[in-house]
């Protein structure tokens, strides 16, 4: 085992010659993909990681100066891949990994065949010629929030993350997966994640990009995908109906078969 697989507990699956690499978002571990790898079991090998900071990973790699942005943990999947000599990948990204993937793919467009990004946004603040869902002012509040109370804030922020009321085992799981969480290190990661601005780096994206944008999603709205889509040269923005920020959890089959649908174009 590498030192990248070691510091990401990183899983290996799948017989295909070609590699999905799966991203998970803020919050979550690589569990969270688990009703979507078994159908490209089959085509790809499959990678499946933590986040430094998250999940299973090495906590004590998490380095609060050098995480203070996401291209570190681009750094992160970029020296993944030169380990384990991956190529070709395809990259599926959710929420606050879609942008850490964009900027892996930026460093090295090489070793991507395509990224595929569920929820993307690449800036959550709005200012007067964008609308990124919430105001400064909401997102200080979220940071507040969760500075005083994160356990107390994790358990009113994943319902409305998650969506989909009427199934409260969704929102219950997306809670359980907070909480495991390290308080402090979480705290940092909502920081760089909400307070963050991206929205340069889409125009420097090269690899082809299927964005997957849920049609009613607090955290990123169909709009936010519409600009992510009109900023990324090579992409293309599917509209699903699942709701919610989570459609790999709350609606697998429909996730998988536009993933298989953009794939199989390719």
């Amino acid at each position: 085992m590498t030192k990248s697989q070691k510091k990401h507990n990183a899983q290996i699956l799948g017989k295909g010659e070609k590699t999905m690499l799966f991203v998970h978002g803020y919050g979550c571990d690589q569990n969270m993909w688990r009703f979507i790898t078994p159908a490209f079991e089959t085509s790809y090998k499959i990678v499946l990681i933590d986040l430094v900071g998250s999940g299973q990973s090495d906590l004590n790699a998490y380095d609060f100066d050098k995480y203070n942005t996401l291209q570190a943990h681009a750094d992160d999947l970029l020296d993944l891949i030169k380990e384990l000599c991956l190529k070709d990948v395809v990259l599926v990204g959710h929420s606050v990994s879609a942008m850490i993937g964009a900027l892996a793919t930026i460093q090295n467009p090489a070793a991507f065949d395509c990224i595929i990004m569920i929820g993307p946004s690449p800036r959550y603040i709005s200012d007067h010629s964008y609308n990124g869902g919430f105001s400064k002012e909401s997102i200080d509040e979220l940071v507040e929030a969760l500075d005083s109370n994160y356990l107390g804030w994790s358990s009113a922020i994943t319902p409305v993350i998650m969506g989909n009321p009427e199934r409260p085992a969704l929102a219950q799981e997306l809670k359980n997966s907070f909480c495991r969480n390290n308080p402090e290190i979480a705290k940092h990661f909502a920081r760089v994640t909400f307070l963050g601005d991206n929205r340069a780096d889409l125009e420097k994206v090269t690899v082809p990009t299927l964005i997957l944008q849920c049609s009613s999603d607090v955290i990123a709205p169909l709009h936010v995908g519409t600009y992510v889509q009109q900023h990324i040269k090579d992409s293309q923005l599917t509209q699903l109906k699942a709701k919610g920020h989570c459609p790999h959890l709350s609606e697998p089959e429909e996730t998988i078969q536009s993933m298989k649908k953009f794939l199989s174009a390719r």
